[in-house]
């Protein structure tokens, strides 16, 4: 409890505060955490682009919006494999980009 008060107090204090912006170790972790929430930005802008020019998404979206329930098992059977296997192409895809940035040394 009383260290709580004592804590409370000097983070309270502007003095304190400005001593600490200045120095070196906090504003290494401001520069640090600047750049991951860049990076993870950056990161979410490109996936959702990716996402956006999907096949298996455009599939999806026709399957939901302009067609009909299936009228058999095999109708959707077929459309599942469709859809399974547009996503699975997708995602080699996807896991080869990587690797060839990785094996590049691109780390984006």
């Amino acid at each position: 409890m009383v260290i709580r008060r004592i804590l409370f107090n000097l983070l309270n204090n502007p003095q304190v505060i400005e001593k600490l912006a200045e120095s070196r170790p906090i504003r290494r972790a401001a520069q640090i955490t600047v750049f991951a929430l860049n990076k993870a930005q950056m990161t979410g802008e490109q996936t959702a682009e990716r996402l956006l020019r999907s096949d298996t998404l455009r599939q999806v979206r026709e399957a939901a919006a302009g067609s009909s329930a299936p009228r058999n098992l095999q109708e959707a059977t077929r459309r599942a494999r469709r859809i399974r296997d547009s996503f699975i192409k997708e995602m080699r895809t996807g896991i080869q980009d990587v690797k060839g940035k990785i094996k590049r040394g691109d780390r984006e």
